[in-house]
């Protein structure tokens, strides 16, 4: 569930939305989303639903992108070769980004 919280921030903060904004929409206080992407809480149907929608996003997207990434530390090394294959214009196939 680690891995969901912080690919919810991820995904969050490339769409440029705050924490507050997250939580007005959600209609809970933003300390408890905080605690939903720290992982302090475990992420229901209900809360992925919210999210993606307020996202736009489907909330197997999350999923999937925790799928890949996994919970053993391969986030950084993943995003360090998408960084790679970005900065020498390798081609990443749309599912990958």
């Amino acid at each position: 569930m680690k891995v969901c919280g912080q690919n919810i921030r991820k995904i969050r903060r490339s769409k440029d939305l705050t924490q507050e904004y997250m939580a007005f929409e959600m209609g809970i206080s933003q300390k408890a989303y905080s605690d939903i992407e720290n992982s302090k809480v475990k992420i229901n149907l209900d809360i992925l639903t919210k999210i993606s929608g307020i996202l736009e996003i489907k909330p197997s997207d999350i999923c999937s992108i925790s799928h890949k990434c996994g919970t053993d530390g391969n986030d950084d090394r993943y995003q360090a070769l998408l960084e790679y294959m970005k900065k020498n214009n390798i081609s990443i196939p749309e599912e990958y980004l």
